[in-house]
């Protein structure tokens, strides 16, 4: 058997520059390689790939788990402005989350942290 080591969500955005500076800005990630319409970004251990599309991307949707959502909410709220988000709630089955749609895709991010 093997060991999964990590695994890395591929996003295709109409404008990858705009959503990886999304990253950059809100969540603290940083650049590892870029390419015209390709771009990884980093963050402790996790990556995410920022790819060029076409005119018909589906949409997708991804969760990142933290430690402290209402401190990491706090810290980008205001940074929001234009961008569909849903605030801070918690959740029934024992999470606390804020949902946003990632800029320039059909990308539907969830913030989350275990209550308790």
């Amino acid at each position: 058997m093997y060991k999964a080591l990590y695994l890395s969500p591929m996003i295709p955005s109409y404008e990858v520059v705009e959503t990886a500076n999304f990253f950059q800005t809100l969540f603290g990630f940083d650049t590892v390689r870029q390419e015209t319409g390709y771009i990884i970004l980093i963050k402790d251990n996790l990556t995410i790939h920022i790819q060029n599309a076409g005119a018909d991307i589906g949409g997708m949707s991804l969760y990142l788990a933290v430690d402290n959502i209402d401190q990491l909410w706090k810290s980008i709220k205001d940074k929001l402005e234009g961008i569909k988000t849903r605030a801070p709630f918690d959740r029934d089955y024992g999470m606390r989350e804020f949902h946003v749609i990632i800029p320039h895709t059909q990308t539907l991010m969830f913030v989350g942290q275990a209550i308790g």
